[in-house]
């Protein structure tokens, strides 16, 4: 797949993340506990087609195609769920197990999650995670006291997987609130907002997640044979950003991220709202039923978009700033620092080193 491919379909400028490529980081990450256990890592990354080359430097990306494949070569070679980075090995099939104990027995997310909390406490090396529920909030706590990971990536993967896994069970995206992570901002934490969607805050006392109490009320909608599809395309639903399509926001989304590949500004919500063949105090509406607003919803794809081309480096800032809609490069750089907290050239400084762009000055 190339990168051309890889970044526009049907004209479309989707955020990659975890979507489509995987972080050089990422994937050095993912092999510490193989070699670690003596592993020769050479052919499973020749299996999945990565050249060590893209690994050496500090910004190196690589197809999400590729690195699924290194994640089911690592699995084979340890027979260990978490990749040789917790205090024992949890055997390749245990997520499949809990999953369908969870599927069949689950009538909704407050028991699915409860359930799969369980299940793992039989294992002396599962997942460890609890919720709690306190006015309209629900909060699930992980224990990441027995994982050896240097460079978070256990930690980051047990997050991704609990909240995809859970979106997955309900058919439905569960927007976080706050992520809260029980260790130091690591040297890739300005990606933290595009793989989680939301504020993300480090030094906390615990790990955690927090969301809408009232998504535990939602039914468990998956059965056996979407589950079995689920599991053979493991783990590409987990590591990519899914999206669920049966929500608005998601429908506006897409369509906003549509226009994105097209010279024309970017449409507004009586424009999507007829597009969707409804009127524009209805769609407003719906979304505020999803607890988001079109405002919200053109934020985040403009942020995940940013974010994504600015570590990419394939255009300036001046260029980048068009494509998304805005009126001038100023009203871009004031957004992305109202969205990180960062420049556009810091944030992209951070990944590109001392790289320079005389295209995209401040």
């Amino acid at each position: 797949m190339s990168g051309e491919h890889a970044t526009r379909e049907n004209g479309a400028l989707e955020p990659m993340g975890f979507t489509r490529w995987a972080a050089a980081h990422h994937v050095r990450a993912a092999l510490v506990g193989a070699r670690r256990r003596g592993v020769d890592v050479a052919p499973l990354l020749e299996h999945a087609g990565i050249e060590p080359e893209v690994l050496a430097g500090g910004n190196g990306r690589v197809p999400a195609a590729q690195f699924v494949a290194l994640t089911k070569a690592l699995w084979a070679a340890l027979d260990d769920e978490l990749l040789g980075l917790c205090s024992g090995p949890l055997r390749v099939g245990t997520f499949a197990m809990m999953a369908h104990a969870v599927v069949h027995c689950s009538p909704d997310l407050r028991t699915a999650v409860r359930r799969a909390d369980r299940f793992y406490r039989l294992f002396p090396a599962g997942p460890r995670f609890s919720l709690s529920e306190r006015d309209a909030v629900a909060r699930v706590e992980f224990d990441l006291s027995d994982y050896d990971d240097p460079d978070r990536f256990a930690a980051e993967s047990l997050l991704i997987v609990w909240h995809r896994s859970a979106s997955w069970l309900i058919r439905r995206r569960i927007g976080l609130h706050e992520v809260e992570l029980g260790y130091p901002a690591p040297p890739h934490a300005l990606e933290y907002g595009l793989l989680y969607g939301t504020t993300c805050r480090f030094d906390a006392p615990v790990t955690a997640v927090s969301f809408d109490r009232a998504l535990l009320d939602q039914p468990v909608v998956q059965d056996e044979a979407a589950l079995r599809a689920f599991l053979r395309r493991a783990p590409w639903d987990i590591l990519a950003r899914m999206d669920y399509g049966q929500e608005v926001s998601a429908q506006v989304r897409r369509l906003l991220n549509q226009a994105l590949g097209e010279p024309a500004v970017l449409p507004g919500p009586e424009q999507i709202a007829a597009r969707l063949a409804i009127s524009p105090q209805t769609l407003r509406r719906k979304l505020a039923a999803e607890q988001t607003s079109f405002q919200r919803v053109r934020d985040q794809l403009r942020r995940d978009v940013a974010v994504s081309a600015l570590v990419r480096g394939d255009a300036s800032i001046e260029e980048l700033s068009e494509r998304l809609g805005f009126s001038e490069p100023s009203a871009f750089h004031r957004a992305f620092r109202r969205w990180t907290g960062a420049t556009p050239r810091t944030y992209q400084g951070s990944y590109q080193g001392t790289r320079t762009d005389a295209a995209a000055p401040l």
